[in-house]
């Protein structure tokens, strides 16, 4: 939020040398921290929900904490020149930052790594995204040189009134959504999120008729497998996701894969990486990854019964003409359902293929 006040003191500031900059800057964004009530509900996509409800939380306890140390001080040493500074403005300067600011270089440390600094760059943000970019932004010495420069160089020959793109990142619509206030379809990066949970996963796997599943009570063996998946222990990471680039995260498969093995010797003789690798064809036998892949699909289908309501439902919605929030969000969840439907596709055509060489 450094940044974002530093934004605001600036918007406050007659004469600022920044101005023409922050004038012409949105008024309001379309992000989910400004949605109605019914609009946040909408997205339909408990996830974010979580991190939309953690964000409005932010705002409005730093504003108690904004308030509290602008309470005493004098007219001539108040920071926004006596302006009020509440959890909509702090939005708004959030928001601008996040759909704006780009990530520098700044200082180099020891290991040769450098701290990012986040920066706003006027015209340069005015650059919208794409996965295929057709420019990039080059930084030219550290964000604390006198003789920092940074531009855009462009990536092929770009004709005249041709947008300028740049790549905002590998991200999911969680992400864009969140901070950029749009929704990307068929992101090939876009996921759903999971939590690992043994009853969940028994449930999905005796869906899918697998004999006898024992995700609640692993033997210490493989208790010991996802303890370096880092799926159980105090410390463990419960967020699992399926979609994105590798369709079945990782982790997951292979808990799948040696959850539902019975001999722990066969599955000593293969390290994590092959594990969990889709690439890695069966490496536990067929009969084992069909009913891996097996419970992916039933766990798709568990996620997609989550939403209350059908793509042929909401793509009817969005006919009827609806507010802009309300088309985001609606957009949102249909990307969602078809991340989900997606991948139960391509996992159902992986079951046939390796079924077929049994």
């Amino acid at each position: 939020m450094r940044l974002g006040l530093k934004l605001l003191q600036e918007r406050a500031t007659i004469g600022s040398f920044w101005w023409s900059y922050i004038s012409n800057l949105p008024a309001t964004y379309s992000v989910p921290i400004f949605f109605l009530g019914e609009d946040i509900k909408n997205l339909q996509y408990a996830p974010l929900l979580y991190q939309v409800n953690k964000r409005c939380r932010f705002l409005l306890d730093f504003e108690k904490d904004v308030k509290r140390v602008m309470e005493n001080l004098k007219p001539d040493d108040h920071p926004f020149r006596g302006q009020d500074v509440d959890a909509s403005s702090l939005g708004w300067a959030m928001s601008a930052v996040s759909s704006r600011a780009f990530r520098l270089h700044g200082k180099k440390l020891v290991d040769g790594r450098h701290v990012d600094v986040p920066m706003m760059l006027p015209l340069i943000d005015m650059c919208n995204h794409s996965f295929s970019p057709n420019a990039r932004i080059v930084q030219e010495q550290d964000a604390g040189s006198t003789k920092m420069l940074v531009k855009v160089v462009a990536e092929t020959e770009i004709k005249q009134d041709h947008n300028l793109v740049l790549n905002y990142g590998c991200l999911n619509n969680d992400f864009f959504l969140l901070d950029y206030g749009f929704v990307i379809p068929s992101n090939p990066f876009d996921c759903i999120e999971l939590k690992y949970d043994g009853a969940l996963l028994d449930a999905a796997s005796m869906a899918a008729g697998v004999v006898s599943p024992n995700f609640s009570s692993p033997a210490p063996w493989q208790q010991q497998i996802l303890s370096q998946l880092n799926l159980d222990g105090e410390v463990a990471d419960l967020k699992v996701s399926l979609g994105g680039s590798e369709l079945v995260e990782g982790r997951l498969l292979a808990a799948l894969r040696v959850l539902l093995a019975s001999d722990g010797e066969a599955v000593q003789k293969h390290d994590l990486g092959t594990l969990k690798s889709l690439a890695a064809e069966a490496p536990l036998g067929i009969s084992n990854e069909v009913a891996a892949l097996r419970t992916v699909i039933a766990l798709c289908v568990i996620a997609l019964g989550h939403f209350p309501t059908k793509i042929m439902e909401d793509e009817a919605l969005l006919k009827q003409g609806v507010s802009r929030s309300t088309e985001l969000a609606i957009q949102f969840r249909i990307q969602k359902k078809s991340v989900i439907i997606d991948v139960m596709r391509s996992v159902t055509s992986r079951v046939k293929l390796i079924s077929s060489k049994e």
